[in-house]
């Protein structure tokens, strides 16, 4: 039976666009708005198939995003890039990136199984394979390189925490002042944490864990492997404490994956990241809260990241 609240959620062009893209036969029967992400509206679409059984779709659509189309096409490049890798990424499906049909610029595309965990109950399982999943992430050779990466914090937007180690703060925001270090170029993610992995949970409960897929590929850039590594470890700081952030750089090189040699060039990605967070504090934690972290107030969040930046620059400032 058609729920037709639900469909009805569906903007009536994009709906309309969305069907043009279905097999004979098939219809939306459902919607599920998907919770977790800032930048654009998730909906899972139940398809009810010609033979009875249902599939699931994800359209996923910018309203009022700037620069909407070039992340919708660098979203599509990525995933017909990613096709056949052994990263698993959603399949593309249709993609309007003008809304020349939709309302608003949109992607269609297929399901993954598995779901996002961000509790802290086996944090020492995922970490592992988080470093793992982006290890092989970095290892795609495109043919065709994706444009290089963009940090837009700068040591003047830096928004320092009330209450924080202003010495700290200080020295940290120092370092970004300085030029980026040279680098060997990697494909990047760019937004590769815990919200954007899915898992298979299975019993006999966290240590069953495994990645069923990676999504949000809107990001995808060139640039270096520290600064993917820093923007996880930075996420793992702030939902489980800084010292799951120290960790995962560590689980990466473990993985196979290779870092700046100089602890000065680590430092320097690593805090760009975790200073870029004290601008979007709010925006960030908002999400996790609707996951069910509840204690993730926006002032919690503000007090791990500043015991992440002042553990950063005691490791290796």
């Amino acid at each position: 039976m058609t729920n037709h609240d639900e469909v009805a959620a569906v903007r009536p062009l994009t709906l309309a666009w969305v069907s043009r893209h279905l097999e004979v036969g098939e219809r939306i029967v459902g919607t599920e708005a998907l919770h977790g992400g800032i930048t654009a509206e998730m909906r899972r679409l139940t398809i009810g198939t010609r033979d009875g059984g249902t599939r699931d779709l994800v359209l996923r659509t910018f309203v009022d995003v700037e620069h909407a189309e070039d992340w919708l096409n660098r979203e599509v490049g990525a995933l017909t890039l990613l096709r056949g890798t052994g990263v698993s990424a959603p399949g593309l499906v249709a993609v309007d990136p003008t809304a020349a049909h939709c309302e608003y610029p949109s992607l269609l595309m297929t399901h993954l199984a598995g779901r996002t965990v961000l509790d802290d109950e086996g944090v020492e399982t995922r970490v592992p394979l988080l470093a793992r999943q982006l290890v092989a992430i970095h290892a795609v050779r495109p043919a065709e390189r994706p444009r290089g990466y963009v940090a837009l914090t700068t040591a003047d937007t830096v928004v320092v925490p009330k209450c924080a180690d202003a010495a700290a703060w200080a020295a940290a925001i120092d370092v970004i002042r300085e030029p980026a270090p040279s680098y060997e170029g990697r494909f990047l993610h760019r937004d590769f944490q815990p919200g954007n992995v899915l898992f298979d949970v299975e019993p006999p409960g966290p240590a069953g864990a495994r990645i069923t897929g990676v999504v949000d590929w809107a990001g995808t850039s060139w640039g270096p492997a520290d600064l993917d590594v820093a923007h996880c470890s930075t996420n793992l700081a702030l939902l489980h404490g800084p010292a799951w952030g120290l960790r995962f750089a560590e689980a990466y090189e473990e993985a196979g994956g290779v870092l700046a040699a100089a602890p000065s060039e680590r430092l320097y990605w690593w805090v760009r990241d975790a200073l870029a967070f004290s601008e979007e504090v709010r925006l960030v934690s908002r999400p996790w809260r609707e996951a069910g972290r509840t204690e993730l107030t926006a002032r919690a969040v503000e007090e791990r990241l500043d015991a992440y930046v002042t553990a950063l620059m005691d490791a290796l400032g």
